[in-house]
């Protein structure tokens, strides 16, 4: 290196472009106890400030700063165990339309982590207004928790109802005792196939609103208060939340003008 050169640099080193952001994007990250991955702490960073700030800046500030995120990625719930009881075809087809109320639902599982726990919700959507038709929560993913969501699907049946029921190929929904109980009820099993999560995406979405709206950011100190408010929750997603798909009506509201055409 010519002599030149290196005094030059020794007399002008390079500026800090983020000298202004630096000390907030530090404090946002101790304030999360670097929990936050550089995307949400950009995305915090942008609302507090109101500065215009790429997210990869972000990212390139923390690593100087030695910010990692300290929240492991978790693995998301799964109950496919394998081929251990009766399987069914996927007959709807990612179809996702449904021209009459029941007559096409979706289900699955989620998990929630509450106070240390986990804690499931297993709903019933129906894909034409995606009420939520019937559901159980439950501390544990058993055979119990599903049976009871369908004993309340069975009782928002009229008789003549023969809807079709699509889940993933979770062990539950593999098992004798749910499938003959769908037999018996006059509905058609269908499931995704093995490692398709997008043949069922109409429950991931009202999964992804769950999380986003209700469960995110709060804290419950007991299984009884998370299932009250989760419950209010569903109650609001069916009578209040209104949804542009629906033309700006609820789910209740869109099945009530249809019933009435």
């Amino acid at each position: 290196m010519p002599r030149s050169t290196y005094y030059y640099h020794e007399a002008n080193p390079p500026s800090d472009r983020q000298a202004t952001e630096r000390p907030a994007i530090v404090e946002i990250c101790k304030k999360s106890q670097f929990r936050y991955g550089y995307r949400r702490v950009a995305d915090t960073l942008r609302k507090a400030t109101g500065v215009r700030i790429a997210d990869k800046t972000v990212l390139k500030v923390m690593r100087e700063e030695g910010l990692l995120c300290r929240t492991r990625r978790r693995r998301k719930y799964r109950s496919y165990m394998g081929q251990v009881g009766k399987s069914s075809p996927n007959l709807l087809a990612r179809d996702f339309e449904a021209e009459d109320p029941m007559t096409k639902l979706v289900t699955d599982v989620t998990e929630f982590k509450v106070g240390g726990t986990k804690l499931y919700l297993s709903p019933v959507v129906d894909l034409y207004n995606d009420e939520v038709v019937a559901y159980s929560i439950s501390r544990s993913p058993n055979m119990k928790m599903v049976l009871e969501m369908l004993a309340g699907l069975e009782g928002r049946l009229n008789g003549e109802d023969a809807p079709l029921l699509h889940s993933d190929m979770g062990w539950q929904y593999q098992h004798e005792s749910y499938t003959s109980r769908l037999e018996g009820a006059g509905i058609t099993q269908s499931m995704s196939r093995k490692g398709n999560c997008i043949d069922n995406a109409a429950t991931e979405q009202l999964f992804g609103h769950v999380k986003d709206e209700f469960y995110r950011g709060r804290e419950w100190g007991s299984f009884g208060d998370f299932k009250r408010d989760l419950e209010e929750y569903i109650a609001h997603w069916n009578a209040r939340r209104r949804q542009v798909r629906l033309k700006g009506l609820t789910p209740e509201e869109f099945r009530n003008q249809a019933l009435a055409a």
